[in-house]
């Protein structure tokens, strides 16, 4: 059976704070000094994040002009965007009925590339054994299927291959178990516990849509989200279960430990923004901005075109006015 403390999740996709909000600068910054040097002229992006150029750049005046105008997101509209499309994956999964896990795995690999994330979830069915066609998926959400195969294997590559997700839901349920023994609980009590249960998962949902996945093992996760739903049912003393885990594994860490880990993956849960309209606006016209070429006669000339551009089916994906 796979094992958390062994596998590649643990190794290579736990972050501390500090590295995590590095690699989110590092990323940010990337971006901005890619519109810098190539301008908004389309690239190519490979598996190692590297950018091809397959179209002569412009003069430097044009290119001058075109970065003016272009106005890259900062790191809080990017948070901004990532929980709106995490909120997306969650409306999707629930739409087809797919259990916690497919939805979780989704979202983690989305956490993990920031791209194309309807992919994410077809990927996630596939791995989780939830056998879903890419057209059901697509004429599902009224999305163009094969805009989910063609970015199947970028996903998958970007990823590393490391496709094994562990999340909190399964740590859920095993726990509340041991909850049954550790109160000795009679039938009205597992019925009490099934409430806590639910609640735990409804919990699991929203620290799904912040950082903590990305900073915290799926155990502590779970027992965060435990501990709220318990402060709303009051059906046992949380700390002296606490306790009793740690006996049992005769573990380095302390109860105060984990409150603090707790504490921290609250707190993640309280600050999570969710943009409204306006906010939606905003950023889709910058990246707009980011997304079309062509100097400001162009864009004049285009406007008076009697001809309307279409999308390509990545900026369908991509564009929040249409999610």
């Amino acid at each position: 059976m796979a094992d958390f403390q062994t596998s590649t999740h643990r190794a290579k996709w736990i972050f501390t704070l500090q590295d995590l909000v590095e690699k989110y600068k590092a990323s940010n910054q990337r971006a901005v000094q890619t519109l810098e040097k190539y301008g908004t002229t389309l690239m190519e992006v490979d598996v190692d994040g590297s950018f091809s150029h397959p179209k002569p750049q412009a003069d430097a005046a044009d290119n001058a002009d075109k970065h003016s105008r272009a106005k890259p997101l900062n790191l809080e509209e990017e948070q901004g965007m990532r929980v709106f499309y995490e909120n997306k994956i969650q409306e999707v999964c629930r739409a087809f009925v797919f259990p916690h896990k497919i939805q979780a795995t989704a979202i983690t690999y989305f956490k993990r590339f920031y791209l194309y994330w309807l992919t994410c979830v077809y990927a996630a069915c596939k791995i989780e054994e939830n056998h879903v066609s890419a057209e059901e998926l697509g004429k599902g959400i009224q999305q163009d299927h094969q805009m989910i195969l063609n970015n199947e294997m970028l996903v998958l590559q970007s990823l590393g291959f490391d496709l094994i997700v562990y999340t909190p839901y399964r740590a859920i349920e095993g726990f509340i178990h041991d909850m049954e023994d550790f109160c000795y609980a009679t039938n009205a009590q597992v019925n009490m516990l099934k409430e806590l249960h639910r609640t735990a998962v409804s919990e699991a949902d929203k620290v799904m849509l912040t950082d903590a996945p990305l900073l915290f093992p799926p155990g502590q996760l779970a027992l965060a989200v435990l501990r709220r739903a318990n402060l709303m049912h009051k059906i046992l003393d949380f700390e002296r279960y606490l306790e009793s885990i740690l006996s049992r594994q005769q573990s380095a860490h302390s109860v105060s430990e984990f409150i603090q880990a707790f504490n921290a993956i609250d707190l993640l849960v309280k600050k999570i923004k969710i943009l409204d309209d306006k906010e939606l606006r905003h950023i889709a016209r910058k990246l707009k901005s980011c997304q079309e070429g062509g100097s400001h006669d162009d864009k004049k000339r285009e406007k008076k075109s009697k001809h309307k551009s279409k999308r390509s089916p990545h900026e369908k994906q991509a564009a929040p006015d249409d999610a």
